[in-house]
């Protein structure tokens, strides 16, 4: 009677599955790699300066504009996508270590009162059982520690993503910035040129009514004097566009995009140094490039767990009872069942599953080996177009300047004739916008060329 009890409770537990989980853990760290994982994720948890490593913070100030490394540091502590970056690096660390629960035993206790009465009977007995098991999978063939290093590679790609989401959203940060910079002296100017032309307006309309110019020529100068007023108003909206972009980017409301500060365009220099070429070590050190090389490391250990998929996995288990009638010596060693059992399980057929996951994980692993080629490939192109970018727009930017210096020489010969009486005010205030065109050229190529030192900063995965 005793032992049909006993069965009858084991079965009940083991079936309902009521027992708690507990996964006991060691002390001691037997691979090094997962805890040089543990140590850097509790750094990351203790300080932010790792955001700042990513970003290369120092790199920012050769700008010499506190205004803009400002938005550059609100944007790493309130911009909402990269918190949502750093979150997801978390959930793949909880991620290993979900997985590496699973080379650790499994214990479980319970507790099962029972009131027994059997047929044909009249008397009835209770009985109290405990019941403790302990579950393990042997890992004799290492594949859940090749599961769990699977998994941690996930983890350190995952660093990888947010390092260049960090990269990017401070590119963002400071090409939006630049951009608003150079709007507001575009505005300056076209506000200028607007104003010109109004006056130039209103002189033809008045040499029109003496007829000193045809209604044709009055006419134009009207429809320049318009044009003028539509691209002040573009550029207007572009600024306010920008300045909502800006504002998202550093995670405030745009309803405050207005009140944004920036530096005046005049005050803008950028002194770094700009290389001509840049090393393959560099190259190396890009956040793709670095996932590339963890994905094939991934995709070996993914088709080294397919082939240990056919052998066979072996359990331990063992098992303590305490059954008893009464509560009260429920656990004693007279009242104790004991057992331990090992098993093993060895698929024999599995209508070819095994197969088609190790052919899938080797296709993986092919597939993932031409990414990491393609990912080298992008690397070099697009940092010797940042380059080659960098030393035309520069070119481009120098003859601007140089040409923006002689349409000021001209005007001033203009000025003086006009002073001498030479040519009117008509005449002297038309060239003058040819000056004003050039200084909206030379304000626009050099923003440019400041954005394409951003594109090169990006580009190396900001090791500049």
């Amino acid at each position: 009677m005793k032992k049909t009890i006993i069965i009858l409770l084991l079965a009940s537990l083991i079936l309902t599955d009521i027992t708690p989980a507990m996964a006991i853990g060691s002390k001691k760290t037997s691979e090094p790699k997962k805890a040089s994982i543990t140590k850097t994720h509790k750094q990351r948890l203790k300080s932010d300066e790792f955001k700042y490593e990513y970003i290369n913070y120092d790199w920012w100030n050769n700008f010499k504009d506190p205004t803009l490394t400002g938005y550059v540091d609100k944007a790493i502590k309130n911009n909402y996508g990269l918190k949502m970056a750093t979150i997801a690096v978390d959930e793949y660390y909880q991620a290993v270590k979900l997985q590496f629960a699973n080379e650790l035993p499994q214990a479980g206790v319970g507790f099962s009162p029972a009131y027994v009465k059997q047929p044909g009977t009249t008397s009835s007995n209770w009985s109290f059982a405990t019941p403790a098991i302990v579950n393990y999978e042997a890992d004799i063939f290492l594949k859940n520690r090749d599961k769990t290093k699977s998994v941690a590679k996930e983890y350190e790609q995952s660093l990888q993503d947010e390092r260049a989401a960090y990269i990017a959203i401070a590119s963002a940060v400071g090409t939006t910035y630049l951009n608003i910079v150079k709007l507001d002296k575009m505005i300056t100017l076209q506000e200028e040129i607007v104003q010109d032309r109004k006056i130039i307006y209103d002189l033809m309309l008045l040499r029109n009514k003496e007829g000193l110019t045809s209604t044709a020529d009055t006419v134009k100068a009207n429809k320049s004097y318009i044009a003028g007023l539509t691209n002040l108003t573009e550029y207007k909206k572009q600024r306010k566009i920008l300045l909502n972009q800006l504002s998202v980017l550093i995670g405030e409301s745009p309803e405050k995009s207005e009140a944004l500060t920036r530096i005046s365009y005049d005050e803008l220099n950028y002194n770094g140094i700009i290389p001509t070429e840049i090393s393959s070590e560099i190259i190396a050190q890009r956040p793709d490039y670095i996932k590339a090389e963890q994905m094939i490391e991934k995709a070996g250990i993914d088709v080294r767990v397919a082939k240990k998929e056919f052998l066979p996995s072996i359990n331990l288990t063992g098992l303590a009872l305490f059954l008893a009638g009464d509560i009260g010596s429920a656990w004693t060693t007279k009242n104790a069942l004991t057992a331990l059992a090992a098993g093993a399980n060895w698929s024999l057929f599995t209508g070819g599953r095994k197969i088609a996951n190790l052919k899938l994980k080797k296709d993986e692993y092919e597939r993932v080996l031409n990414n990491y080629h393609q990912t080298n490939l992008t690397a070099i192109q697009e940092i010797n177009d940042a380059l080659i970018t960098i030393k035309h727009d520069n070119k481009k930017y120098q003859d601007t300047k140089t040409q923006s210096e002689l349409e000021r020489q001209d005007y001033g010969f203009n000025q003086a004739s006009y002073n001498e009486g030479i040519i009117s005010k008509l005449d002297l205030i038309q060239m003058k916008e040819n000056v004003l065109s050039t200084d909206k050229l030379v304000a626009d190529q050099k923003i440019n060329c400041l954005v394409d030192y951003i594109g090169l900063y990006k580009a190396v995965g900001s090791q500049l």
